[in-house]
């Protein structure tokens, strides 16, 4: 069954950057120095960022810094992120990069602009992150040097002083940083890209291999730098939710309007919003109308009217009217902030195939090293080979070696399938549940606010005696006293003028009665027309028809007449429909889980196309249901409000919640929340879901297919240095654009 454990959330979250931790053995050092640190309760990697997240209890930066340093890794220290902005805000402390290293791709200039605009410093991913600091014009010279050196070589040979000359020219300008990291990685015996680099060009310089060295060099220096260009793709997507809240909000002071930073604004605060704006903080109307643009919350391709009365979501854009709200939640904790909360870490927790990835990573580098090493060295010593060629095919191995592309295919696509989900208004809550989606095969569902509108309306009025008008005039008349949600449904129904009510009083569990006019009115269900004596066999007919659609009949009596019946129900959503038979092309069985009565529930089951419909349940009942849908291996989801159905939506594999935008607690809860109230989004979850996992394995067979075909190469002479360095960095190029994709992915 269902992992899902409740943990205490330690103190705080930091994250460091460590610029050139690219796959999961330099995390490995990283992470065994921080978990030396007494209350370190948790680390994360984060290889898109280079960076890593730690879960502690209040221990001091420095002390974190320190520790991470101690593995051997440049740990940038800086000025946490400032409140109002990025991941501060929302109750994530960063540990910024220094001082911003020159740019080397485009998303760097514009972020960089930006903040010069604003006044504020950079945040964590704005282009600190990079592994390769060398500018384009030195790669560009140094390209040059190693084409020189080439030609010279031709004319004079490899050793030629004209070809030594112009091939550590190259390697100067485009290497000094590869092999500076390289140096720290060796020293402690890391087998990263950097040091196995390093080995490699030093390696084909002792064999007097000088202008494929300096070539060698300078490829990998650039493919570095066109991987870090792809990765930024990826930060942006991330960074865009993070863009989607102002970080100025306009408040009433008095009788004057101030402009203020939204993270200092107080609850009950009055805010305005101009047309056109992005509304900074969470709040409820209170005057002026519009359209609002939800897409970033909700995922709503259609603007939402909104008036007094209505609430307003963080990050969303004001159409047409000024409006006036009060604010409901502080800037940390606004319905923006807590999805960005959940996306983070939801990326920071590694799903079920990058652990494997992970661990695989682990032991294959050095597994690797080691063949390499007896390629090298028991050729020549078993056989007599030449000792130049054998450790030549070794240095090419080691190159080939690095699993960049492997570590990096996993959280490529992991991190696009969430910001896609996150784009169309559906919140994952970790990469487990990502991966997980694709192999549901039941899905059971809630009626009231899932299937259906989670609000009664009347949908018959069947006239007795006099007019429909008239009828209606009085029961809307006696209904408006009540508060009671039949009476509130047949209340709606009201356009006239209300008839004078006297003597009125609630009859529990049966209805409602009062005075119009002089004359006894009674308005409620059957067991109340049977106390007045009001019932007839044709009066029963009609009464059984309309809760035989599943509908709640009530009857309006004058006296001990009957003279008109209402029949009121909770109305399908227009989406609901197509969602059913979205599931059910997908192989996926809905099933309807209800407190609802057989009657009600079957009538709702056939409108929408279920056939497996469980009624009159209470939350154990529904929780048992689960339990038994979930015999066997089967992968049951479960759909409903994240409150009333929580043991049920524990229970099941994965949890969805509906309408989270408007619940708190549901986007604590759940495990994907739907941020609108349109069910068709569970078959574009389960589609992503589906996606993701053939990017994945895609990925996976990409990376590791490449390094089998070139190690097999390698082995028999037939690849060379600059074969290998197009082998690794292609292979990491490749698997990361193929992850891209899912951020453009759209249900077939």
């Amino acid at each position: 069954m269902s992992d899902k454990s409740l943990t205490p959330s330690p103190a705080e979250s930091t994250v460091l950057h460590v610029p050139s931790m690219c796959c999961a053995a330099e995390f490995n050092l990283v992470e065994k120095e921080l978990r030396r640190v007494d209350g370190v309760h948790d680390v994360a990697p984060d290889f898109i960022r280079r960076s890593v997240r730690i879960q502690h209890s209040a221990i001091p930066e420095p002390e974190l810094l320190a520790a991470a340093a101690r593995s051997g890794f440049e740990v940038r220290p800086g000025r946490a992120a400032p409140q109002g902005k990025g991941l501060a805000s929302i109750g994530i402390r960063t540990v910024d990069a220094a001082p911003p290293a020159p740019a080397s791709h485009a998303a760097h200039d514009h972020d960089h602009e930006h903040d010069h605009k604003d006044g504020h410093d950079h945040e964590e991913g704005h282009g600190h992150t990079h592994a390769n600091d060398t500018s384009p014009w030195k790669l560009a010279v140094g390209g040059v040097l190693a084409l020189a050196a080439e030609v010279v070589a031709l004319a004079y040979g490899d050793a030629s002083f004209g070809a030594v000359a112009f091939a550590l020219g190259a390697i100067a300008l485009a290497g000094l940083d590869t092999y500076r990291k390289g140096l720290v990685a060796l020293r402690r015996f890391n087998l990263n890209i950097n040091a196995l680099m390093t080995v490699a060009v030093t390696g084909a310089a002792i064999l007097g291999q000088w202008p494929e060295a300096a070539m060698v060099m300078v490829l990998f220096a650039i493919a570095e730098m066109i991987e870090e260009k792809s990765l930024d793709r990826a930060r942006r997507a991330i960074e865009g939710l993070m863009a989607m809240a102002p970080e100025m909000a306009t408040v009433q002071h008095g009788s004057a309007w101030q402009e203020v930073p939204a993270a200092t604004v107080a609850l009950g605060a009055t805010v305005r919003v101009r047309p056109g704006e992005r509304i900074a903080l969470d709040g409820t109307i209170t005057s002026g109308s519009s359209a609002v643009d939800q897409a970033a919350i909700t995922g709503e391709s259609v603007p939402v009217d909104k008036q007094a009365g209505d609430k307003l979501f963080a990050g969303t854009i004001n159409q047409n009217g000024e409006l006036l709200y009060q604010v409901t939640a502080k800037a940390d904790d606004s319905t923006l902030a807590r999805i960005i909360r959940a996306v983070q870490e939801a990326q920071a927790s590694r799903a079920p195939t990058q652990r494997f990835v992970d661990t695989f990573a682990r032991y294959y580098t050095p597994a690797v090293f080691a063949v390499a090493i007896a390629i090298a060295v028991l050729p020549p010593l078993l056989t007599g080979a030449d000792w130049l060629t054998w450790v030549y095919r070794a240095l090419v191995l080691l190159v080939i070696a690095c699993p960049c592309a492997l570590v990096l295919s996993t959280p490529i696509s992991v991190v696009s399938g969430l910001t896609a989900a996150a784009r169309r208004g559906i919140l994952v809550k970790g990469g487990l549940y990502l991966e997980q989606g694709h192999r549901l095969k039941v899905l059971a569902l809630d009626k009231t606010g899932t299937l259906t509108q989670g609000r009664p309306v009347v949908t018959d009025v069947q006239a007795l005696q006099g007019s429909e008008d008239e009828v209606l005039a009085l029961a809307v008349s006696l209904s408006g006293r009540s508060d009671h949600p039949v009476s509130k449904a047949i209340a709606a129904r009201g356009t006239g003028t209300m008839r004078e009510v006297t003597g009125f009083q609630a009859l529990q569990g049966r209805g409602i009665e009062g005075r119009i006019a002089n004359e006894r009115y009674r308005l409620g269900n059957h067991r109340l027309v049977e106390e007045s004596a009001a019932c007839s066999p044709e009066l029963e007919a009609k009464l059984d028809a309309l809760e035989a659609q599943g509908k709640t009949a009530v009857v309006l009596v004058r006296g001990k007449v009957p003279i008109a019946i209402f029949a009121i129900a909770d109305q399908v959503r227009p989406e609901s429909v197509e969602a059913v038979a979205q599931l059910k092309q997908l192989g996926v069985r809905p099933v309807m889980l209800t407190g609802d009565n057989r009657h009600t529930a079957e009538a709702i089951a056939r409108q929408v196309g279920i056939e497996d419909v469980r009624s009159e349940l209470l939350p154990q009942d529904k929780l048992k249901a689960i339990q038994e849908l979930s015999a066997g291996d089967t992968v049951v989801g479960m759909v409903g409000d994240g409150i009333n159905d929580a043991p049920a939506l524990a229970q099941a594999h994965i949890g969805f919640a509906m309408g989270a935008a408007g619940t708190d607690t549901a986007i604590e809860t759940a495990d994907v929340a739907l941020m609108d109230d349109d069910p068709r989004k569970l078959a574009e979850f389960i589609d992503l879901s589906r996606a993701t996992k053939a990017v994945l394995w895609q990925n996976i067979t990409l990376a590791l297919g490449i390094k089998v075909v070139f190690l097999s190469l390698a082995v028999v002479g037939e690849a060379t240095l600059w074969m290998a360095v197009f082998a690794d960095m292609g292979g990491s190029l490749l698997v990361v654009f193929n992850g891209l994709r899912l951020l453009r992915h759209h249900r077939r």
